[in-house]
């Protein structure tokens, strides 16, 4: 008999769980809201794995070295941990089609609003899409939650206010926040 899946909140990070100045590399330069440590809490008590999905173009762009990307994650992980809070998993896409360095210049499936860091986090950690949600500040991600049967909520901060000024077509978010608190909240009343 096999284990049941767990349903995950996939958080993006840039204007979700920290502030986004645009292109965070440096661990100075990481601000992470006052609230994410207690949204993530809550998430954990509520039954979700957590997971952190960013697109991290700034590698593809050569801004920075993809060493920094696992740097300020992991200074994300120890301060949200001082918080009592913990993430499953960190993914982030490192390509772009334009990108200056060959080895990240394609047009991959990890890339939001393309589902691959969800799909290849919910085979490593036994996740059910169908009762999973995505939160961030893009209409990306809300692409990205539906690409795979996810419930997708965008959140003002960030630029989540400019996206939500400017909507895809026939696209459309599960709920649009004021930020992952109200979103949590959203999550733990509509997903349990």
């Amino acid at each position: 008999m096999s284990r049941p899946q767990q349903p995950a909140v996939f958080l993006d990070r840039d204007g979700t769980i920290m502030d986004d100045p645009g292109y965070v590399h440096r661990v100075e330069d990481v601000a992470i809201y006052p609230w994410s440590a207690d949204a993530l809490r809550l998430l954990r008590r509520g039954g979700f794995a957590i997971i952190v999905i960013t697109n991290q173009s700034g590698v593809a762009r050569g801004l920075y070295p993809e060493s920094a990307v696992h740097a300020v994650h992991a200074h994300l992980a120890d301060a949200l941990a001082r918080g009592g809070a913990s993430v499953d998993g960190w993914y982030h896409c490192p390509h772009h089609v334009d990108a200056v360095d060959a080895a990240y210049r394609l047009d991959c499936d990890c890339r939001k609003p393309k589902p691959g860091m969800l799909t290849r986090a919910a085979a490593e950690h036994g996740l059910d899409l169908a009762r999973s949600v995505v939160v961030g500040d893009r209409w990306s991600d809300v692409a990205a939650a539906r690409a795979v049967g996810a419930a997708g909520l965008l959140v003002r901060t960030g630029v989540g206010a400019q996206e939500e000024r400017s909507p895809e077509p026939g696209l459309t978010a599960d709920a649009i926040l004021p930020s992952l608190p109200e979103a949590v909240s959203w999550i733990l009343r509509e997903r349990r």
